[in-house]
């Protein structure tokens, strides 16, 4: 059982809101989370119902209300997505008791579940973000964790941290983040992905989209994997799998709603047309995203062709994650324009900006305070940048930039 970072916020904000709704992939304990919080003290007696239990979904689909009394609050509803009908009778609750931290709900389809709420409980209800297990959650440091930015502070309550090896850094890659896997061992890890994408494709995506080809979407699948931490290229998706444009957005729309994939928005203004306007491609589980491209262990993950483009979504899944499992939304985007000029992150804080770049390297060049310049053409407050990449400790480049190693994430 670890740790997760997430736990104190599900109680921070049970106690200034009526309904949280905790979203993420599947496998990565969401339910497990809300258990662990249920056994606290302040939240003892709370009851928890799965509307996969297809007897109290049916209920839950055809009598709202009647489910409703069977299951009275405090309580968990796990897989909420399967019963939007719900929501309107759980407002009707909330509005006439008026008390904080009644319902607590789960779902892996957050697009869908969104548009419910936003009619039924806009005001009334606070959303979480879990992902997988970070790196602090691994290690045992969850409660010291902080979200990530390149400042002196942070660095200073982050070394304690400590470096991690180049191999043993890519066995955490290679593995990935769900809790099962690292619960059993990496002895079941091509098991339990194999069977994760079977039991994705048959619940989630087939629900959803009706797919009669299930051999497209697989190659679609892996050729996602393979353009982790590119520019999203919807002409290239198309052409690998043999499908359309319109098809390719459908299908990219629901891995981005059951929190599979990233989309990192660059940065523009109007006052800067010149920049690129697509998104980047991020798988959130690396370890999902190196099984589907095959890579059949960490030495090869290491030497390979997409080395340098795992280690880069790897961080920034670890970046979301330290916002994220705080509550905290992650205001990040990457920069690019026309004369190539790129910045792998730019973190906002208030007004300010914190550029980042991610390198395997051990030896980061000083040359990248230069490009980091390009920013002042924004107009906005830059703060202290940052290299993330191999160096055995923190090192400064510059008087405004300091090499810090992935392993303080």
């Amino acid at each position: 059982m670890y740790e997760r970072t997430l736990q104190k916020a599900v109680h921070r904000v049970s106690e200034s809101f009526p309904v949280l709704l905790l979203t993420g992939p599947r496998q990565v304990g969401k339910t497990t989370l809300l258990e662990l919080c249920a056994g606290d003290h302040a939240s003892a007696g709370r009851r928890y119902v799965t509307l996969d239990d297809l007897d109290a979904r049916s209920l839950a689909c055809e009598d709202p209300a009647l489910f409703l009394q069977r299951w009275p609050p405090p309580l968990i509803i796990d897989e909420i997505q399967y019963a939007p009908q719900l929501f309107s009778a759980i407002k009707v609750i909330v509005d006439r008791e008026k008390r904080n931290g009644m319902f607590w709900m789960t779902g892996s389809q957050k697009f869908h579940l969104m548009r419910g709420i936003t009619e039924s409980l806009a005001g009334r209800v606070a959303v979480l973000d879990l992902l997988g297990l970070s790196r602090a959650e691994l290690a045992g440091r969850s409660a010291a964790s902080l979200p990530f930015v390149p400042t002196a502070d942070w660095i200073a309550r982050s070394r304690e941290a400590g470096t991690v090896p180049l191999m043993d850094l890519y066995r955490e890659i290679w593995i990935g983040s769900f809790p099962r896997v690292h619960e059993h061992g990496p002895d079941v890890r091509d098991l339990f992905y194999r069977s994760y994408i079977q039991t994705y494709i048959q619940r989630d995506v087939q629900d959803l989209l009706r797919i009669s080809d299930q051999m497209a979407f697989h190659r679609f699948l892996v050729s996602v994997a393979a353009r982790t931490g590119q520019l999203l290229n919807y002409a290239a998706l198309s052409r690998d799998t043999g499908i359309d444009n319109k098809t390719a957005r459908a299908w990219l729309s629901v891995l981005e709603a059951s929190g599979l994939v990233y989309l990192l928005q660059p940065y523009h203004t109007n006052l800067t047309k010149r920049l690129v306007r697509a998104p980047k491609l991020y798988f959130l589980d690396t370890g999902l995203a190196s099984y589907l491209t095959r890579w059949p262990d960490p030495a090869s993950l290491e030497a390979g062709n997409m080395s340098g483009a795992i280690l880069e979504t790897w961080v920034v899944a670890e970046v979301i994650k330290s916002y994220w499992h705080q509550g905290l939304e992650c205001g990040i985007y990457f920069y690019r324009d026309d004369d190539q000029n790129e910045i792998d992150l730019l973190i906002e804080s208030g007004d300010t900006f914190f550029p980042v770049e991610i390198k395997k390297t051990a030896s980061p060049r000083k040359t990248v305070r230069t490009q980091f310049g390009v920013l002042d053409r924004l107009g906005r407050p830059v703060g202290p940048g940052a290299v993330l990449c191999m160096v055995e400790r923190d090192v400064p480049l510059t008087s405004t930039v300091t090499a810090i190693p992935v392993g303080y994430l």
